[in-house]
């Protein structure tokens, strides 16, 4: 039971990083933008996401494994390698 909840928790998250990317490569967003920008992208797409908190969670748990590159500072900023490189 553990292991089916921990699975569906993790593609939850799969899933949410995917529309964040999709999102960002509609909008042609290049650069760095932060977690607020990112927010406001998805909403202008009818993406509901929840919050900019929620945006910068998903992005920097995938910046643990280099998939997304944090640049620190006030707010944190976020770039997004294109997936076709």
């Amino acid at each position: 039971m553990v292991e089916a909840v921990l699975y569906l928790c993790m593609a939850m998250r799969e899933g949410e990083f995917e529309r964040i990317l999709t999102v960002l490569e509609e909008a042609d967003a290049d650069g760095t933008l932060t977690a607020r920008e990112i927010c406001d992208l998805l909403e202008e797409h009818d993406e509901a996401f929840g919050s900019a908190h929620r945006v910068a969670t998903v992005l920097g748990r995938r910046a643990q494994s280099g998939e997304v590159e944090v640049i620190q500072g006030q707010p944190y900023r976020y770039r997004v390698p294109d997936r076709d490189n």
